[in-house]
């Protein structure tokens, strides 16, 4: 169970995400300083580098990680691999409310029509790849650095940037429907993936 400091932290840094997100419409992302997005929320700079270490970063941080990392484990033991992280994406991100989605697309184009953010968000793949290789080595009783399960880790990573671009192209794109379509031919597309979870050849 998350911790009240824990929480007082997310909410924190929720807060200030809400306000550079509006700042950055507004001026747009390069002429925001963090200055400006600490004194929106009512803190002080040194409070906003307690929470992010750039300006960067309060556009990259969610919390979807954890929560999909934590739904990935709670899948059905007989679920595949592949079966339990598309249930894991579809009960985190499929009950978001419109506005929560409204947010993650907003934040998606910033990511990818921004240059240092997009830089940023292609330099941290490897920390969620290295996330999802482990709870699929605990699923399948594999190593994480098995190749199979580095494959896996990688082509749901995958799944993620492509879904991503897709929204930069078109702004009316949902990038949640658009994830759990293509994790649904992830799954229909590698048979190694779509055996049982002890069948996830090396």
């Amino acid at each position: 169970m998350t911790g009240l400091r824990e929480r007082k932290k997310a909410k924190t840094r929720a807060t200030l995400q809400q306000h550079a997100l509006r700042l950055f419409r507004e001026q747009g992302y390069e002429a925001t300083t963090v200055s400006q997005i600490a004194e929106a929320a009512e803190v002080s700079e040194s409070t906003f580098f307690r929470y992010f270490r750039a300006k960067e970063d309060v556009v990259l941080w969610d919390d979807f990680d954890g929560l999909i990392l934590d739904a990935f484990r709670a899948q059905p033991a007989e679920s595949t691999p592949v079966q339990a992280m598309r249930g894991a994406f579809r009960d985190v991100l499929g009950g978001l409310p419109e506005a929560d989605r409204g947010k993650l697309r907003e934040r998606v184009l910033l990511m990818l029509s921004v240059p240092p953010l997009r830089a940023t968000l292609l330099d941290q793949v490897s920390g969620p790849m290295r996330l999802l290789a482990g709870v699929v080595a605990e699923r399948t009783g594999r190593r994480p650095d098995d190749p199979g399960v580095r494959a896996l880790a990688g082509a749901v990573i995958g799944v993620g940037l492509a879904a991503m671009f897709a929204a930069a192209e078109d702004q009316d794109t949902d990038v949640v429907s658009l994830i759990d379509s293509m994790m649904a031919r992830l799954e229909a597309g590698f048979p190694c993936f779509s055996g049982r979870s002890n069948e996830l050849h090396s």
